[in-house]
């Protein structure tokens, strides 16, 4: 092995494992790894920032403009009203909800059409008392097996027939990714929607809402002197008030003693967990209040929630320790989180991915701090927002877009058309939606792409394919395939979709090329593999998001998704082998 090699194997190494942990954001990552596989004199200085100008990057950065602009075109509002009027069953809601959701991941990213189906998936459970457990983790992984279908579903698509454009001098055709992506995508739809059924048949503490009101949160509230709540025992909060006392801090000290002997006075401080609805209708009884606003109110002030990102710079901070928002005048009022315990005082609590904040205080400076803190907002009651659009004519833009690249035409200058027509009628302000765009993502894309070159260039994807040949027969396409499949499902649960396939790729070809086969089956598997990701909370960002909103633990991601992977390992291996062998 080459110092190249080496230098370049361990390198990627490196970058996996920092990627893995969520510790560091991933375009500091990504961009230390080109600047060091530069260093390393595994590229030249030219092709440093080739990235950028990748057809993929563009298609990417294109379909995410389109997307903003297709989430607030409510077309789906009337259709869900109408299901809804049929009182349809709960089979029937989860299975629908879902095939919406990847259905529209067949044409656009998976984040956004998780995003504009979810809230349909929600107003349906509102009217018909549908657990959002049963329906907010179906809709996830509904969009991610959509993206398996076409060649815009993913970027993991574009990656490998970009590689087999460049490999063979064709790439795949739009809709190539079907003969293996449609029947796994239909058949995992089915699973997910008989398990979650049967794993979570709890009925929710309230009805599962658009607005996250419906959430748990943890608070941190004053007992007034004419608070219902004096004289109480905390024993009796769960069944007289509907909420968990975790702590009574009476001036500057814990009581301590057991939860039957602890009696609330006037002026304590009550650290106590339960649904957002049951501590806004007491603090309307003046039963518990909060601490007035630091800055004071104001009139721009509003209330928004965010999502802690697995790329955010928040996690594992406590919230006393959050300058991004305590600098701008902005108050962390409630916390939702996924740890199991909670200890200490409101300001001790440390966050993680997927816990959701809500903040108060300053429009424009609330914007401001979740950018700069990489967490993603989920409502907000400010009137500001940008309104609806009722328009058909941006979702027939878009097909007018996808039916051009179907035809042969290059997707990313079909869909360059697409966003210049949505710009002249005014459905897309290209500078604000610029600033709007997932940039840690584009530049963590956009970076990996030489670094992904060099895997091929300096023969470290030969040498990788010499190793595993030792593990497994390559002169036998089958079993070269399901080795790739492996790896890329092995890895896409800690590494996002796009840097497994920038990985794999290679490796791919070489294979292809030492077993005299054709390569699109090898690209094929990497691309099923890469976006099969049922295990972990973290992998993809529609799983943090729905880690979230659905208040689901990391347990249940493993309880529902491993027979999903295994189930779509078997079928994707064995639609690969007979319609690209």
């Amino acid at each position: 092995m080459s110092f190249e090699q080496a230098s370049l194997l361990i390198l990627l190494l490196a970058m996996l494992i920092l990627f893995s942990l969520d510790r560091i954001r991933i375009e500091v990552v990504s961009i230390a790894g080109l600047l060091g596989g530069y260093a390393l004199g595994l590229y030249p200085a030219e092709q440093i920032f080739t990235g950028f100008a990748s057809p993929v990057v563009i298609t990417v950065v294109e379909i995410l403009l389109i997307v903003q602009v297709l989430a607030r075109a409510r077309l789906f509002d009337s259709l869900a009203a109408r299901f809804a009027a049929a009182r349809p069953s709960g089979f029937k809601v989860i299975a629908g909800t879902s095939a919406l959701a990847g259905f529209m991941s067949i044409f656009m990213n998976n984040i956004g059409a998780f995003a504009i189906t979810l809230p349909v998936a929600l107003r349906l459970g509102t009217v018909l008392t549908i657990p959002r457990r049963q329906l907010v983790m179906p809709v996830s992984f509904a969009a991610l097996l959509g993206g398996l279908v076409s060649l815009i579903g993913t970027p993991a698509n574009l990656l490998v027939s970009d590689a087999l454009a460049k490999a063979t001098g064709a790439g795949f055709h739009f809709f190539d990714f079907a003969y293996v992506g449609l029947p796994v995508a239909i058949t995992g739809i089915l699973l997910i929607t008989f398990r979650v059924q049967r794993l979570f048949p709890e009925p929710d503490e309230t009805p599962a809402t658009i607005s996250p009101t419906a959430r748990r949160i943890v608070v941190e509230r004053r007992i007034p002197d004419v608070s219902p709540l004096i004289g109480v025992r905390l024993s009796d909060c769960p069944a007289s008030f509907g909420i968990k006392p975790h702590a009574l801090i009476r001036g500057d000290s814990f009581v301590f003693g057991p939860l039957d002997q602890s009696v609330i006075e006037p002026g304590d401080v009550l650290l106590a967990e339960g649904a957002d609805a049951v501590f806004a209708g007491l603090a309307a009884t003046q039963a518990l209040i909060a601490d007035a606003h630091p800055h004071g109110l104001q009139p721009d002030f509003t209330r928004v929630e965010a999502v802690v990102m697995p790329e955010s710079t928040l996690v594992g901070s406590r919230v006393r320790s959050l300058e991004v928002f305590h600098r701008r005048g902005i108050a962390v009022t409630a916390l939702s989180m996924r740890a199991p315990r909670i200890e200490g005082r409101f300001l001790d609590l440390q966050l993680s991915i997927g816990d959701i904040l809500t903040l108060e205080g300053p429009r424009i400076a609330i914007g401001e701090a979740l950018e700069e803190s990489e967490c993603l907002p989920l409502a907000s009651t400010a009137p500001s927002e940008p309104a609806p659009l009722l328009s058909w004519r941006p979702f027939a833009l878009f097909a007018c877009g996808v039916a051009a690249s179907a035809a042969g035409l290059r997707p990313d200058i079909a869909f360059a058309g697409v966003v210049l027509v949505l710009a002249l009628l005014n459905h897309l302000n290209i500078r604000q939606a610029m600033a709007d765009l997932n940039w840690p993502i584009i530049i963590m894309l956009a970076a990996m792409i030489p670094i992904g070159q060099a895997v091929a260039s300096t023969g470290a994807a030969e040498t990788i394919a010499g190793w595993l040949s030792l593990v497994v027969p390559i002169t036998h396409p089958l079993f070269g395939i399901a080795l790739i499949l492996f790896l890329a499902m092995a890895l896409t649960p800690f590494v996002n979709n796009a840097t497994v396939a920038i990985v794999l790729t290679p490796i791919a070809l070489e294979f292809a090329r030492a077993g005299r086969h054709a390569p699109d089956a090898y690209l094929i598997a990497v691309a099923a593999g890469a976006s099969l990701d049922f295990l972990t909370p973290f992998g993809h960002h529609n799983n943090t998001l729905a880690m979230g909103i659905g208040g689901y633990r990391f347990s249940d991601f493993l309880r529902v998704g491993w027979p999903l992977a295994v189930t779509s390992y078997g079928l994707a291996l064995l639609l690969t082998g007979l319609f690209w062998l």
